[in-house]
């Protein structure tokens, strides 16, 4: 059974990720919270590219649960109709957009119980929402998250919430408010699921998965051509109101 990671190791395991990209964002557009949140629900089983892709012009013209709720249901489902489960996305962020305008004055709630209460937002999108938008040390385990955590035994677990969980536990406090990016990032360009670029990875030596990458995919480009270290990342995108890009 792989050695749990020590308080030690685990400041040394951020550390690293933190002099990479001191201040990680969001690969999501966004323009303000409320758009986030529709962001976020709309990346369930969607790329970010793919969602920023439709919410580009979207969020040009609509910006608030007011002007959602105008646009309608058929109009959202027309404009992100490129995204996967379109239909049930557009029907939750109009149900979303309209409890927000009954019940929290069209804010967008800064509590994990209110944002989990809307339609289409589960724990992950809250704990984004509460991250990004208002600054809570949370860390929302995503597909990648779960695989680092469980691969490199950072967090193990069987499933998110145990990971989260585990996470909470084992992470620095001084890290806590990027935790989630450092670690999205790294599973989504290094340590990717099916074939792990070892080689070119900062935190290899602390990380306990036993059958380690030797040699790059040939068909990736050199990551040691990276001043950082990491394998090829998109460049981050502004958003219409000018906040770097980012989930």
């Amino acid at each position: 059974m792989p050695k749990p990671f020590t308080r030690a190791e685990a400041e040394d395991f951020f550390a690293r990720l933190k002099k990479l990209d001191p201040e990680p964002k969001t690969e999501l557009n966004y323009v303000n919270p409320y758009t986030l949140l529709v962001a976020v629900a709309l990346s369930a089983q969607a790329t970010d590219k793919g969602v920023n892709k439709a919410t580009a012009p979207l969020f040009m013209a609509v910006t608030t649960p007011e002007q959602m709720v105008a646009l309608g249901e058929a109009g959202l489902s027309e404009a992100i109709k490129t995204i996967g489960l379109y239909r049930g996305k557009a029907r939750n962020v109009i149900a979303l957009s309209k409890i927000l305008l009954e019940q929290h004055g069209g804010a967008v709630p800064q509590t994990r119980e209110a944002l989990e209460a809307l339609p289409g937002v589960g724990r992950k999108t809250a704990n984004v929402v509460l991250n990004v938008a208002f600054g809570e040390p949370t860390i929302a385990v995503d597909t990648h998250i779960f695989r680092v955590s469980n691969r490199t035994n950072l967090a193990p677990g069987r499933n998110v919430v145990e990971v989260e969980m585990g996470l909470e536990k084992i992470v620095p406090d001084h890290f806590k408010s990027h935790a989630h990016h450092w670690l999205i990032l790294h599973g989504r360009y290094t340590c990717v699921a099916r074939k792990p670029l070892c080689p070119v990875c900062v935190v290899r030596d602390l990380c306990r998965f036993k059958d380690k990458t030797k040699e790059l995919p040939p068909e990736k480009p050199r990551a040691t051509a990276n001043p950082k270290g990491l394998a090829a990342r998109p460049k981050i995108r502004i958003s219409s109101a000018g906040k770097r890009a980012a989930r």
